[in-house]
């Protein structure tokens, strides 16, 4: 093997970092091993990454186990479940590039010769995976798992529950003490949360795309096989730089197209659209907006899983995995099944090997799909010239058309739910949320919930530049593009203004005279940054449209 540790620990020159190493116990047997960085994004704010630290002790039993040497690091994790709805949400978006950012700065930093990244809440994943892709080394993704179900009133629920509950106990729907009930039992411990909502989808990605080994993400993060699975990471990654296989040598286009199918017939989160545009472009893959609607309308949504559906994502473990879901999508010729993962097998040879639960009803047979085409759609039109992403799964409408109610950030659409300000058949605009005008891109589950809990879910729609969370499920339209702050035409909309959304047509209008478009953007003036200094305004001045991934690389 050729490492490029060696760099950092072998021969006379390199004796002051053997030192160093050797004072916090490594020795020189250790040091003529590859290095494998294990990336931990352990965390206590949330119970997403909560049990990270239990599964990098195994990761490294495996690595070790294999002939490796592991040096375990920890990076940052934003947690959306805990910010939504807050000034606080507009750093989660951000924290993915710093996510990728850090693991890249450490790995060239001390040229390891591979990576166990550890992940779980939403960006952590597509963080981690960013970073593989850029630095191009052998790297395996290791889900942390989801979290178990909660119960109340005899029946499973997650924090999509809370949050509806919320809009519900608002509108007099529910009572005090249930919503306190529901609180109080939604989130049972560890574990990412509980439906295909952004970190399950971005879970079920990382398995259909070969950076994760097949049958790993699915199970539960308190599941006591995380441990065997962690374990078995660590050795995989060894096989991987023993034969120099690289994570560009698995993300190829193919794989993209694989793990955009499987976002499909999962009715995965839109968030899946940012994330691997994101990908893609560090895998230097040519991927656009418009892929995902081809592969989308020709896929099938056959995973009967929430938010859409009637299970939890423990659920889809018990039904024998995501390799089931595998299995699926090559018996349907809706994948490249000669894709290769990062156990050197193809994705059609991996899926094989899945056991299906006999009786389980969470993965369809593919002559009982749930729909025919796909979770999501992408949408153009005068309101969106760049495009944007609708949320087709957990209903059967395809065209609204209403009044636009205005909002410049999402603090004040929630309080219009919230006190019965917005009616049937309105249009919920909320803009200057997007990459650059939140900055961050806020995700908006605390108003779709709301919506939801109103009971207004079948008949308002809501249009933003920002973003959703994967727990988001109505009629609702996001990352409209270009945003409000870049002068985007939603920027031009106003109170009463006509909205048409047609999924059928792939349209998304704002129905005045062009002329008259013309004339309000043609007066609109840019607003002030939000943040002028740190973190936010550095992120405002690098990043892309959402339709490019919202990155801020080149």
């Amino acid at each position: 093997m050729k490492l490029q540790s060696y760099t950092i620990t072998q021969g006379r020159d390199r004796a002051p970092a053997r030192a160093m190493l050797k004072g916090i116990g490594f020795t020189d047997q250790d040091l003529a091993k590859p290095i494998i960085g294990v990336a931990n994004t352990w965390i206590e704010t949330m119970p997403c990454n909560y049990n990270l630290r239990e599964l990098a002790v195994k990761v490294k039993e495996g690595i070790r186990a294999a002939g490796g040497t592991p040096m375990e690091f920890n990076t940052i994790a934003i947690s959306d479940g805990v910010t939504m709805g807050t000034e606080g949400m507009k750093a989660s978006l951000v924290s993915r590039e710093v996510i990728a950012d850090s693991i890249e700065l450490l790995v060239r930093g001390h040229m390891f010769d591979g990576i166990v990244a550890l992940v779980a809440c939403d960006k952590t994943i597509p963080g981690a995976a960013m970073a593989l892709l850029r630095l191009n080394v052998p790297g395996v993704i290791l889900y942390g798992g989801s979290i178990l179900p909660g119960r109340h009133n005899g029946h499973d629920i997650s924090i999509q529950d809370v949050f509806e509950a919320v809009g519900a106990n608002a509108r007099g729907r529910m009572s005090d003490a249930e919503l306190l009930d529901i609180e109080d039992h939604a989130c049972p411990g560890a574990g990412a949360c509980g439906g295909q909502f952004t970190a399950n989808t971005m879970a079920t990605v990382m398995e259909l795309i070969g950076l994760a080994p097949m049958g790993t993400a699915a199970v539960p993060q308190v599941d006591k096989r995380k441990d065997e699975v962690a374990y078995r990471c660590g050795r995989i990654v060894m096989n991987a730089v023993e034969n120099n296989r690289r994570a560009r040598d698995i993300c190829t286009r193919a794989a993209f197209d694989n793990a955009i199918a499987g976002v499909a017939a999962t009715a995965g989160s839109t968030n899946a659209v940012l994330h691997l545009l994101a990908m893609a472009r560090e895998a230097e893959v040519p991927l656009s907006i418009d892929d995902f609607d081809g592969i989308s309308a020709r896929t099938p949504v056959f995973v009967d899983i929430k938010p859409a559906g009637r299970f939890m994502a423990a659920d889809v473990d018990k039904a024998g995995g995501i390799g089931v879901i595998a299995q699926r999508l090559v018996e349907g010729k809706y994948v490249d099944g000669s894709a290769l993962t990062i156990t050197g097998r193809t994705f059609a040879e991996e899926a094989a090997d899945a056991k299906e639960t006999p009786g389980q009803e969470v993965i369809r047979p593919l002559d009982r799909a749930l729909k025919p085409r796909g979770g999501i759609a992408i949408l153009r039109g005068n309101l969106a010239p760049e495009g944007c992403v609708i949320k087709l799964a957990g209903h059967d409408k395809k065209v609204h058309q209403g009044p636009a109610r205005v909002f410049e950030r999402e603090e004040d659409a929630m309080q219009a739910v919230t006190q019965g300000k917005i009616q049937a058949g309105d249009v919920v605009v909320i803009r200057y949320e997007g990459p650059r005008g939140g900055p961050g891109m806020r995700e908006m589950l605390g108003v779709t919930g709301a919506i939801v809990g109103a009971g207004l879910s079948d008949s308002v729609a809501l249009v933003t530049d920002g973003r959703f969370s994967g727990a988001t499920h109505g009629f609702m339209i996001a990352h409209v593009a270009p945003e409000a702050y870049n002068g985007g035409p939603i920027a031009a909309v106003e109170e009463g203004d006509p909205i048409t959304v047609d999924a059928d047509r792939g349209v998304l209008d704002i129905e005045i005279p062009s002329g008259e478009l013309a004339r309000r953007l043609k007066a609109w003036t840019a607003p002030a940054p939000r943040y002028k200094t740190g973190v936010f305004a550095k992120y405002c001045a690098l990043v892309s449209s959402a339709s490019e991934g919202a990155v801020t690389g080149r």
